[in-house]
């Protein structure tokens, strides 16, 4: 079923702090321009994604648009993430990706080591 494949069901997103606080105190950290994606091997079978936006970063209305376009990435591009992974993708000012198609590129650049990543 090809749109099966394309579907981001709740089951694919952290959504309590106990899972974000597990991926923090036990994830490997990985720093971009404007944002850091901290991950760790998962409990199931597929990627699940949090994302963390500071207020610093603007408005409700901006912040929502980047947790959106965030979403629309791994929705689109989980294959780019780490494979059955807990991902935190935490967003900070400065942050200027504004299209799905480069979340993507800068994840998987990070990933590959070829954007200064710590």
């Amino acid at each position: 079923m090809v749109a099966g494949r394309y579907r981001l069901p709740k089951a694919c997103l952290l959504r309590k702090n106990r899972e974000f606080d597990r991926v923090y105190r036990h994830g490997r950290r990985l720093h971009g321009k404007g944002f850091s994606l901290i991950y760790t091997p998962g409990i199931a079978d597929w990627n699940r994604l949090g994302i963390s936006v500071q207020k610093k970063t603007g408005r409700a209305v901006d912040r929502n648009r980047i947790k959106r376009i965030i979403r629309e990435a791994f929705r689109l591009h989980r294959e780019a993430f780490p494979a059955k992974s807990d991902i935190v993708m935490t967003v900070r000012p400065g942050f200027s990706l504004r299209s799905p198609a480069e979340v993507r590129s800068a994840v998987v650049g990070l990933l590959r080591g070829d954007s200064g990543s710590v």
